[in-house]
């Protein structure tokens, strides 16, 4: 039964998925006696599983016979279709809003960006709070599937970077292993490797926060937020809960999920976590996370600002490490792409005597975490290898005739893999420029425009709310600028280069 069940189409099954989903927050509802809300969920919940019953009859016994190019074309789909189903009980649920901020606001929480229309959390009632972070949650597994199932036998999504292949052409033969599986026994496998680690964590770091005084909506919101790199909260963010720096803490630790794949990878039977200290996205994730809180730390001295002087060494030292702490934790949240912010960041900002560092947050959001993690930006693999890259570059003006060392691999990653991770930052600028002239022209100010476009094309939503002088008003947007921040948020998740690996004529032989 399972089996034929996954032989369906991609999409279809994730509606289903998005249809079964729907009880929780209807169940939730029930529980606070909110039935307005619960039938909503409910009855679209019913809906949509008959509507996903008749398409799946329909396809049952439609033959793939390109899976990878099935695969694509279904996470296209799935990121600006399905939000149209997952926006119908959230719509009827507010109903003082339009079906276009709905819709919206699903895309924004199925990419995992995290940008809401609804800054006032009272708006919103508490079940659909959990719905928005729910609906985060599924995609943030979703994107970890697709990534190890669909995108690495493709060579995208940051794997074209270590692979011997081109991007969009496959894996060799040497590579291949769990690859020559087809599309559903593939999907099968690696939803049983990686969801009960992702479900696992995100419980066990919920039952840390409840621990800690949060709620338990608002505990299981950041959870969810956390793993999925989603940044929603019912709340504001950590700085809005009861748990405090203890909660911060249990998150930072969580966000290491966030940096490099080998957290959650298994190497010959035993977790991949033990070798972090030789993974190039860890390390380099590590330099970021102590080199941006140090600069800012150290510019209290550098810019002349003093502790006032009716404040003792024990206040002074105890607004240090607040402003110190509130660095750490803010850097790590905007480098994960989930742009939590930290209770200590106001401090933070005051002790640096920087008011606003937003070009800071936004460059941490553009470089982004790890490749097939949930975060999104650049990824931290193709800014190690345009560092090798460059690195050696200098090495030859000074030796030319050096012949670069430390094996095959390190020469693949400096050479072909330099290369695709440059072609892909071209393209991601590319994409900035686009997407800042199309806002620009629909009458967005230029200072509004580039924070829009960072927040949709990195995932970080917050960044419209933390990094800015003012928060960005999304319902004020026109529902031109609304579509271009919709596109730009699943373009941000597919990857530029994804789409460039649908034009490539190889890809659809077959």
């Amino acid at each position: 039964m399972l089996n034929r069940l996954l032989s369906l189409p991609f999409i279809v099954i994730l509606m289903g998925l998005g249809a079964l989903a729907m009880y929780i927050p209807a169940a939730h509802a029930l529980a606070v006696r909110d039935f307005e809300v619960m039938r909503a969920f409910f009855e679209s919940a019913n809906l949509i599983l008959i509507l996903t019953a008749m398409i799946a009859i329909a396809t049952a016994n439609r033959v793939v016979r390109h899976q990878g190019r099935a695969y694509l074309l279904a996470l296209i789909a799935a990121f600006v279709g399905l939000p149209v189903l997952l926006a119908v009980p959230f719509a009827i649920s507010v109903p003082d809003t339009s079906f276009l901020n709905a819709y919206l606001e699903m895309v924004s929480d199925l990419t995992t960006t995290g940008a809401t229309l609804f800054a006032d959390p009272d708006r919103l009632p508490p079940s659909v709070h959990l719905w928005r972070a729910l609906v985060g949650w599924m995609g943030g597994l979703l994107v970890l599937v697709a990534a190890a199932a669909v995108l690495a036998p493709m060579n995208l999504g940051g794997f074209e970077v270590v692979s011997s292949a081109g991007a969009g052409r496959g894996v060799s033969l040497a590579d291949q292993g769990a690859w020559t599986l087809d599309g559903p026994q593939r999907l099968r496998r690696f939803v049983a490797r990686i969801a009960p680690i992702y479900l696992g964590l995100t419980v066990a770091l919920w039952a840390v926060l409840l621990g800690l005084g949060d709620t338990p909506l608002v505990a299981l919101s950041h959870a969810m937020a956390v793993l999925s790199t989603s940044g929603i909260s019912p709340v504001g963010g950590p700085a809005g809960s009861a748990s405090g720096y203890a909660g911060e803490a249990a998150i930072f630790v969580m966000l290491i999920f966030a940096i490099s794949r080998q957290a959650m990878a298994q190497e010959r039977g035993r977790p991949a976590i033990l070798n972090l200290g030789r993974d190039p996205e860890f390390r380099m994730g590590l330099f970021f996370v102590v080199l941006v809180p140090s600069l800012l730390f150290l510019r209290h001295w550098i810019g002349s600002l003093e502790v006032s002087a009716d404040q003792g060494f024990q206040a002074g030292a105890s607004q240090a490490l607040q402003a110190l702490w509130g660095g750490v934790f803010t850097v790590m949240s905007f480098l994960t792409t989930t742009g939590f912010e930290s209770a200590a960041w106001g401090e933070a900002r005051h002790w640096s005597g920087l008011p606003t560092p937003g070009i800071i947050l936004m460059g941490l959001a553009l470089t982004g975490g790890g490749v097939a993690t949930t975060a999104g930006g650049i990824k931290l693999l193709r800014v190690y290898a345009l560092y090798k890259h460059g690195a050696r570059e200098l090495e030859r003006l000074v030796h030319p005739s050096s012949v670069g060392g430390a094996g095959s691999v390190a020469r693949r990653l400096r050479r072909q893999g330099a290369q695709a991770a440059w072609v892909f930052f071209m393209l991601f600028c590319v994409s900035i420029a686009i997407t800042v002239m199309l806002f620009a022209m629909n009458g967005v100010s230029f200072e509004d425009a580039v924070a829009l476009t960072v927040a949709a094309l990195s995932n970080t939503g917050p960044v419209l709310s933390v990094a800015v002088d003012r928060p960005i008003d999304l319902q004020a947007l026109s529902g031109f600028s609304k579509g271009i921040l919709a596109a730009a948020m699943v373009l941000g998740r597919l990857e530029t280069l994804a789409l460039v690996g649908l034009m490539n004529p190889g890809f659809w032989r077959g």
